[in-house]
């Protein structure tokens, strides 16, 4: 019986001991969480009762070349609740119902939700969102937010894009300067008890936000609006498909306009500025992505003549012709087993070249690109930036669909002489165009200018290289002569103006595949001939009966050059006599 109950007290104190034991493990881990991490789970504790709120930073504005705001902000309300602090469900069901004019299960189901915060709607008006607010339904917040609003509705709207429903930048400058544009977001933090619910008498924390940039592009409204009202006209006028214009200074590669007309309102980007009745989901989002491409950049055309600019000034910069070289055009060329017309039929017999650069004949520069050679011409090609991109700062940026040097045979380098069989982008025609009349300088084509804080503290103005020597001054001062002349009595006459002197290159190029005979017409100009401080590209998509570029093109950049040069303050002729 002894032994019986010294076995059981042994056991009864190992329990003990291990009981001790654990209980000074438990107690000194206790004090260590009371004592040394006592700061940490204090936080901890906060935290759990504390609930925030964003406050949306406003977005930076867009504003043109003379302060004109073209991207603002409208204050608009996100209304949301929360669960645990809604006391009257079926009176906030019922009103948010009537107001925000939502269907009933849909606002039900997020009234009902346990969750910290629901959202039933964004971008509410502020007026409605005050309506809401003066109602004090416990648990419904109300929170100042900003909805992109463009003033000028759908001016320059594949240039500037838009936003989505976070306000973030989705196509054109918005997007390419984001990170610029989008602001820093401010927090709202307050206190609730065990539940969720608010203290009333708590005090609200707050972190301000910080509104984005302001971006400063080379965009005139002014001038974007004349060139839109033109192309809007020849549109209608040629019951074209879509028409395209850029207005740029060549010296610096400043953008004033950029025009695709078909716009779209920019303040209602999803709804397609053509009929969509009956498409499908896939369809209708394929007919949006159309809708918003900027042909200008995006796409890809064969130029036409507008290219012997460049087979010109490369002849001449690799001195393989000169002006008073003679040539013969009999109305086509044979080249191996290709007959190659001209555009005149009958031929223009004996010229010479800036006679054939005058007419505009075929002959004459596939004659030129045959002194060249293959050889020649690529170097040329890649001197004057035409195989890469031209760095513009808009997204998607296509670039020069060009024949392979080693496939480019006599046949593809006539061609290519006079601006067939190859693509290439408007923004990249006109921009190596500016770099042979401005004196052979290289420029980026571009529209930021700067970006500054609303209040003073940063600003940053870009900058955009630039490559000296894509042609001599010569060659340069030449072709400033050569397209005067085509303008003054050659292909381009009709871009004329009184008192000025306009320089330009006519272009009317057959869309593939040729047999359905549709045409993209254009023309080049800039002015004043003699020291070029604009130049403009126009391109007319599938123009209805005449679509010659010379006939219908030519006249449109004369008529904005009429508006836009007494605008800029370029001096006429007449003024300087």
């Amino acid at each position: 019986m002894a032994e019986f109950l010294t076995h059981h007290r042994k056991k009864l104190f190992i329990v003990f001991l291990i009981s001790a034991l654990l209980m000074v493990g438990l107690c000194a881990q206790l004090g260590f969480l009371m004592i040394a991490r006592s700061d940490h789970y204090s936080k901890m504790a906060d935290e759990l009762h504390k609930r925030e709120r964003t406050i949306k930073a406003a977005r930076g504005e867009i504003v043109d070349r003379n302060g004109t705001v073209i991207a603002a902000n409208r204050t608009v309300c996100t209304v949301s609740v929360i669960h645990n602090q809604v006391t009257e469900p079926e009176k906030v069901i019922r009103e948010l119902v009537r107001i925000l004019e939502l269907p009933e299960p849909e606002v039900r189901k997020k009234v009902e939700k346990w969750s910290s915060r629901e959202i039933i709607r964004t971008n509410v008006e502020k007026s409605v969102g005050d309506q809401i607010m003066n109602l004090g339904l416990s648990g419904v917040k109300v929170d100042e937010d900003y909805k992109r609003y463009y003033p000028y509705g759908s001016l320059a709207s594949k240039v500037l894009g838009f936003t989505g429903a976070d306000n973030q930048g989705i196509i054109g400058l918005e997007v390419m300067y984001e990170r610029y544009l989008k602001g820093r977001d401010g927090l709202i933090l307050t206190t609730s008890d065990a539940k969720g619910t608010e203290l009333q008498n708590a005090a609200e924390e707050r972190v301000e936000p910080v509104p984005g940039n302001t971006l400063t592009v080379s965009l005139d409204v002014n001038i974007q609006k004349y060139a839109e009202q033109a192309a809007y006209q020849v549109m209608e006028k040629k019951g074209a498909k879509a028409v395209s214009v850029i207005v740029m200074n060549p010296r610096n590669g400043e953008i004033y306009a950029m025009v695709n007309v078909p716009e779209f309102d920019l303040n209602d980007p999803f709804t397609l500025n053509v009929e969509s009745g009956g498409l499908t989901g896939t369809e209708l989002q394929d007919a949006r992505n159309k809708m918003w491409r900027n042909r200008c950049i995006n796409d890809t055309y064969e130029p036409g003549s507008t290219f012997k600019i460049i087979t010109a000034a490369a002849g001449l910069e690799a001195g393989v012709v000169h002006l008073d070289d003679r040539f013969s055009c009999p109305g086509f060329r044979i080249v191996e087993d290709r007959k190659i017309r001209c555009h005149k039929i009958g031929g223009h017999g004996g010229e010479t070249f800036l006679q054939g650069a005058m007419n505009s004949c075929n002959p004459v520069f596939i004659d030129v690109g045959a002194r060249l050679g293959v050889d020649s011409f690529y170097h040329y090609f890649e001197q004057f930036g035409l195989l890469g991109k031209t760095g513009i700062d808009l997204p998607g940026e296509a670039a020069t669909i060009m024949h392979k040097k080693e496939n480019m045979g006599l046949v593809e380098l006539a061609t290519v002489s006079f601006g067939q069989s190859f693509q290439i982008t408007p923004i990249q025609l006109i921009t190596t165009a500016s770099s042979i009349i401005n004196g052979g300088r290289r420029i980026t084509p571009h529209f930021a200018m700067n970006v500054e804080s609303t209040d003073g503290t940063y600003y940053q103005k870009f900058s955009y290289p630039e490559r000296m020597g894509v042609v001599s001054e010569a060659t340069s001062e030449t072709m400033r002569y050569i397209l005067e002349q085509v303008v003054a009595e050659g292909s381009g006459k009709r871009a004329k103006l009184p008192g000025y002197r306009v320089g330009g290159k006519t272009a009317t190029s057959e869309k593939l595949p040729r047999s359905l005979k549709k045409y993209i017409s254009s023309f080049l100009g800039f002015a004043p001939a003699d020291d070029p401080q604009v130049i403009a590209l126009i391109t007319i998509d599938e123009p209805v009966g005449i679509y010659y570029g010379g006939t219908i093109a030519a006249p449109v950049v004369a008529d904005i050059f009429s508006n836009i040069l007494p605008y800029l303050d370029i001096t006429s002729v007449s003024e300087t006599d």
